[in-house]
């Protein structure tokens, strides 16, 4: 028990790491925080940082998600104790206790549990948000996609409840965090990828 409690806090904390915030300060940028959408995730360190802080921020981003699961399964069998790391790690990515809870809305790090947790509904997660980003242009539109498509690529692939209902709470939680995109969506108004 002792054990399952400390693997779950552990994918917290990794979670709490903030990529973008600790890439900008590295690189002697503005905090994401203060620019833009004022969210610390690629795609805002892509418009006011440049093309390698996004990168760099994208693959720790999806490194910590891939690190916190993978950590989980090797001490443990446990389906419940890996489906709540793997929401740990997704929530510490939106609430970094490390940076007064202000995170970004966890779509780098989604993807990297998923891939970790069941690689084929990472890789469909992937194919998604790829398809509608560079096929629409919109980041936002493509992680919302994503995000309600999800659960379903789990239910169909995975037998296991725990994480049908994982992935769920993560895509209305990854839904909820996009809630300014969605309205800027319908309004027309939404920045395309790329375009500050």
């Amino acid at each position: 028990m002792l054990l399952d409690g400390a693997i779950v806090i552990m994918a917290y904390l990794l979670g709490s790491f903030s990529s973008a915030v600790v890439i900008c300060r590295l690189m002697q940028l503005p905090d994401p925080r203060t620019l833009g959408s004022g969210n610390p995730g690629a795609t805002n360190v892509l418009r006011h940082g440049g093309k390698k802080a996004a990168i760099l921020t994208l693959l720790f981003d999806t490194l910590k998600g891939v690190i916190a699961v993978l950590f989980a399964k090797l001490l443990t069998d446990n389906v419940n104790v890996i489906s709540l790391a793997t929401l740990a790690v997704f929530l510490g990515h939106l609430y970094p206790i490390f940076f007064g809870f202000r995170g970004g809305k966890g779509v780098a790090t989604a993807l990297g549990a998923l891939l970790a947790l069941i690689w084929p509904v990472g890789l469909m997660a992937l194919a998604t948000w790829l398809l509608i980003a560079f096929g629409l242009g919109y980041s936002s539109l493509a992680a919302l996609t994503a995000a309600l498509l999800t659960p379903i690529y789990v239910f169909f692939i995975s037998d296991i409840w725990q994480y049908v209902l994982m992935s769920g709470v993560m895509s209305l939680l990854l839904i909820w965090r996009h809630r300014s995109n969605i309205r800027n969506l319908i309004a027309g108004k939404e920045t395309k990828i790329g375009r500050k």
